[in-house]
C-alpha cells in the first residue's frame, strides 16, 4: 500500500531537520521522579506487561532518554539510538544518573542506516515513539526498525496521524518555524501555541468546563511524563514531517507477519496514533 503523506526534507537535509536534541536538553531540566514515574507506567500499559526482566529493548530516537530509562528500570537490557548528537548526550546523562548494575548501550545512528541496523541484532521489544515520521523515509524507517523484532516479539511505534487538510496546514506552520531566525522561533512557538490554547479554552467553556489549560498542561505531565511547553516546541518544529492513517501502519506490517496487540488512536485529531505489534514466531 502506498501511503499518501506530506514530507518536507530528505534526512541529510539539515537546514530543516528539527533540533530535537536540543529541545530535549531543556526538557531534561525538568525531569523529576513523577515523569520517570508516568514514564514507567505508560510503558508497561501499552505493552501490557509489569515487568521487561530478561528482555532486550531497543529505543529507536531516544531523544531525552525517558524511555530508555523507564525500560531499564523494569528490568530491560537497553539499546539507546538516536541520529542527533545532542539527543544521544541527553541520554547519556540520564545513564549517568540513573545507571546501576544492568545493560544499557547507548549509541549514535540512523534507523535509516541498514547496516548498523542489522549490526544491533534482535530484540524482544522495538520502541519508537514519534520518531520514524520524522527520518524522511517514513516506510522505510517503519520496515527497517520491524526487522529488529525477534520472533514473539513487540514492535511499539507512535505515527502522526494524517488529517488531510490540517495536516497540510501544520505543514505550512512547521515551514515557516524553519524559515524564521532562530531567535524568533520561540515566539511563533508561542504566537501558535497561544492561538490553539485559546481555542482549547473556548471549547472548554462551551462544556461547561474551567476554561484555563492547567488541567490539561497537568494530564500532560501524567501522558507519558512529558510537558506541555516541550510538546509544543517538538510538534510545531518538528521535520521531516510524515503523516499516515491507521490502516496504513497496520496493512503493511500486517503483510509482514506482524499482529496488532494494542491500539490507541486520536481519531480524526492531530497527534500520534500509537500501535503496538507482535510478531508471530
Amino acid at each position: 500500500m502506498t501511503i499518501a503523506h506530506p514530507t518536507i526534507a530528505h534526512p541529510t537535509d539539515e537546514e530543516t531537520r528539527f533540533a530535537f536534541g536540543e529541545n530535549w536538553q531543556a526538557f531534561l531540566q525538568t525531569l523529576d521522579q513523577e515523569r520517570i514515574d508516568e514514564a514507567v507506567r505508560s510503558l508497561g500499559e501499552m505493552l501490557d506487561v509489569d515487568s521487561l526482566e530478561g528482555c532486550r529493548f531497543l529505543d529507536i530516537g531516544c531523544g531525552s532518554g525517558l524511555f530508555s530509562l523507564a525500560a531499564y528500570q523494569m528490568g530491560a537490557a537497553v539499546v539507546s539510538l538516536d541520529y542527533d548528537t545532542d539527543s544521544v548526550a541527553c541520554t547519556d546523562e540520564l545513564k549517568r544518573r540513573f545507571f546501576g548494575d544492568g545493560e544499557w548501550t547507548v549509541s549514535q545512528g540512523s534507523v535509516l542506516d541498514e547496516a548498523t541496523m542489522s549490526e544491533l541484532g534482535p530484540f524482544d521489544v522495538v520502541y519508537s515513539w514519534g520518531v520514524l515520521h520524522h527520518t524522511g523515509a517514513m516506510n522505510r524507517a517503519i520496515e527497517l526498525a520491524s526487522q529488529r523484532v525477534d520472533d514473539g516479539g513487540l514492535f511499539f511505534i507512535a505515527l502522526y496521524n494524517d488529517q488531510g487538510g490540517p495536516s497540510r496546514r501544520w505543514l505550512q506552520i512547521k515551514t515557516m518555524y524553519h524559515r524564521l531566525p532562530k531567535r524568533i522561533r520561540p515566539l511563533w512557538v508561542m504566537i501558535i501555541a497561544g492561538l490553539y490554547e485559546m481555542k482549547f479554552a473556548l471549547a472548554r467553556l462551551a462544556q461547561f468546563r474551567n476554561p484555563l489549560p492547567f488541567s490539561d498542561w497537568r494530564a500532560k505531565k501524567k501522558d507519558r511524563g512529558m510537558s506541555a511547553w516541550h510538546d509544543w516546541v517538538d510538534w510545531i518544529g518538528g521535520m521531516p514531517f510524515e503523516v499516515a492513517k491507521p490502516e496504513d501502519a497496520i496493512v503493511p506490517l500486517a503483510r509482514r507477519g506482524f499482529t496488532l496487540q494494542n491500539l490507541k488512536t486520536v481519531g480524526s485529531g492531530w497527534g500520534c496514533n500509537e500501535y503496538v505489534f507482535r510478531k508471530e514466531s
